[in-house]
């Protein structure tokens, strides 16, 4: 099962004595500055949470699912999440 954004928004709302809408601001705000500091390469690092970073992939050859036919992927970034020890435990 997942949590939804609209549930973590309600979620938020009652736990923080919000509105929905100002829980909903909350939310989009922290997620657009998580989005925002890895596009310009940074590193957002949520003591106890975890740390959302940028991976570097390397180009790698792969195959055409249709065709069979060999092609080769390009190096790109992704975004990657690192658990912190607090998270890692309460998960256990």
């Amino acid at each position: 099962m997942s949590v939804t954004t609209k549930e973590l928004v309600v979620l938020v709302a009652k736990k923080a004595n919000l509105t929905n809408k100002a829980s909903k601001e909350a939310v989009r705000i922290l997620l657009n500055g998580i989005r925002d500091s890895l596009k310009r390469g940074e590193k957002v690092v949520l003591t106890g949470f975890g740390t959302f970073s940028l991976r570097n992939r390397k180009a790698k050859k792969g195959r055409n699912p249709k065709t069979g036919e060999p092609i080769m992927i390009a190096a790109r970034k992704a975004p990657g999440f690192t658990p912190g020890k607090s998270l890692k435990k309460a998960v256990k």
